[in-house]
């Protein structure tokens, strides 16, 4: 079957490109390795769904995939609706500074702005409202004031819905369905938030705009069609078309699938699509003038988190949208470390494995540890005390992706990273210790993970580069259209081609350049 456009994948750059080409009257096929969740299946309990395994797909599709490079964590959404469905909801602009260097002339801090407002338009963000002010937001402005640096504090803009009439709970919601709803403006069933904690994990009262309330609505609507649990293996230049082969996976099986189309557009994020330029290239001989730059470049984005504990400050950080504010020092006034702070809030993994026990009858009434413990997730506050400091930081982005083989397996060769700390230890370094001095002016006791003071370890869910843009194939693997040189019609739409770190949540740059690529290819 030949389509006129395949997307590979379906987070911020997928969905913008099935919504713009469906909308235009193009027949589209949308190719996403995850399932389609919705709010009854997101996972709660110990026993669910979570892990995404890309070497067992067909056995465990669950709701992140986790790995481990050199010396990096990376997390990646998987499922309909991309890395929107475990994102902390924040759409923000890159500021002016991260378009100074390192992108094709044609990019600019001001040419982006129509883009960026498009994003806009799809993800209505909001900033949290004055009526619903979270504890941690009235920490961040306390520590803010307390070192003299209030002007850096800004509310940060979010794809959440929040009701106007709303407040913040003075204990933890019964139930985590919206008490009020609403149909959004691309027809879709919605709610308002209720501020129960878990945005990295699903929100079932549907408050954040997660990809499949907008942009997916609209293509689908259009006549887009997505398969899920469609995993691509590789692509094939065949003359003026594309061949994409790929694995309808599930219930323990595997079965090959051919499609074809005039152009593609890989949208599987920053490890996903560099993985399969890299399989294509160097694997199957498929794309052979894919650029020698392919996997260069690739940064952390910086991302931080160092917990605090206080002794007398309630700061209940599972409960609330999971970021809602920041202190932006990413002007390099501090000795030249660019970074920007955030406040940080995680799901009550505990009270949820627990109410999905009960709700699943495994939780047999009459015992009196397991009431106790019912109360405990029903009422209480799992680490009440804590402040996860959290932000990002502009790292040294010299990370350098490679298609190699597996230690336990060398017969398996699979995406692997060669990242030194050195170029990157100024920007984090200068996040923990901003962490440290919030900390300590608030009376808090930080303390930063081993993992980076012994390890040098990082964790991110923002990975960026890998096919970065630039004005040549020596340079980059795609040009200031996303278009992948060598290859007209084959594009690049997601954070793989941020060529440089942006120093704060990617996800409505990824958006607004994968506007503009579609913009470019639609004028053609």
């Amino acid at each position: 079957m030949i389509f006129d456009a395949i997307v590979i994948g379906s987070g911020f750059g997928g969905a913008v490109s099935a919504c713009r080409l469906a909308e235009t009257g193009h027949r589209v096929l949308v190719l996403e390795r995850g399932r389609r969740w919705n709010p009854n299946d997101y996972p709660r309990g110990p026993d669910d769904d979570w892990i995404f395994d890309i070497d067992e797909p067909e056995e465990q599709n669950g709701w992140i995939d986790l790995r481990f490079l050199d010396d990096i964590w990376v997390a990646q959404g998987a499922g309909v609706g991309g890395g929107s469905l475990i994102y902390a909801n924040v759409s923000i602009d890159a500021p002016k500074a991260a378009f100074e260097s390192g992108w094709p002339s044609q990019i600019t801090f001001g040419g982006m702005k129509p883009y960026y407002d498009r994003v806009v338009a799809m993800l209505k963000p909001e900033v949290l409202p004055d009526n619903q002010l979270t504890p941690r937001y009235k920490l961040m402005r306390d520590a803010a004031i307390a070192i003299g640096e209030e002007s850096r504090l800004r509310k940060v803009e979010l794809a959440v819905s929040f009701d106007p009439d709303g407040s913040f709970p003075e204990q933890r919601p019964a139930a985590e369905t919206a008490t009020r709803n609403f149909t959004n403006a691309f027809g879709m069933q919605q709610g308002y938030c209720v501020h129960a904690g878990n945005c990295d994990i699903g929100c079932k009262a549907q408050a954040k705009n997660t990809l499949d309330l907008n942009y997916l609505a609209v293509a689908e609507k259009e006549g887009a069609e997505i398969r899920p649990l469609s995993m691509v293996s590789h692509i094939v230049a065949e003359g003026s078309r594309y061949v994409v082969v790929y694995h309808e996976i599930g219930n323990g099986e595997r079965r090959e699938r051919i499609v074809r189309a005039r152009n593609v557009f890989l949208a599987a994020g920053s490890l996903g699509s560099t993985e399969l330029l890299f399989r294509s290239r160097d694997l199957f001989s498929s794309l052979p003038k894919v650029s020698p730059a392919l996997g260069r470049g690739w940064s952390s984005n910086g991302d931080f988190l160092t917990p605090a504990f206080y002794a007398n400050r309630t700061l209940s950080p599972t409960l609330g949208p999971t970021i809602t504010a920041a202190i932006d020092f990413l002007d390099g006034k501090d000795g030249g470390a660019r970074y920007f702070v955030e406040d940080g809030g995680f799901p009550d993994v505990l009270g949820n494995a627990i109410r999905a026990g009960a709700k699943q009858g495994r939780l047999r009434p009459g015992s009196g540890f397991l009431k106790m413990l019912a109360r405990l997730a029903y009422d209480g506050d799992t680490l009440e005390n804590v402040m996860p400091w959290f932000g990002q930081a502009i790292d040294g982005a010299d990370g350098q992706l490679y298609y190699g083989r597996d230690w336990l397996r060398p017969w398996r060769r699979r995406l692997k990273l060669d990242w030194d700390v050195k170029r990157s230890e100024r920007g984090v370094g200068g996040l923990v210790a901003a962490h440290e001095k919030l900390s300590g002016a608030t009376g808090g006791s930080p303390k930063v993970p081993a993992t980076w003071t012994v390890l040098r370890n990082l964790i991110t869910p923002h990975p960026l580069g890998g096919c970065g843009m630039a004005a040549s194939s020596s340079a980059g693997v795609v040009n200031h259209a996303g278009e992948v040189f060598g290859y007209p019609g084959l594009y690049v739409v997601d954070g793989a081609v941020v060529p440089r770190p942006i120093g704060l949540n990617p996800s409505k740059t990824i958006a607004a350049l994968a506007e503009r690529t579609l913009e470019l290819m639609l004028q053609k």
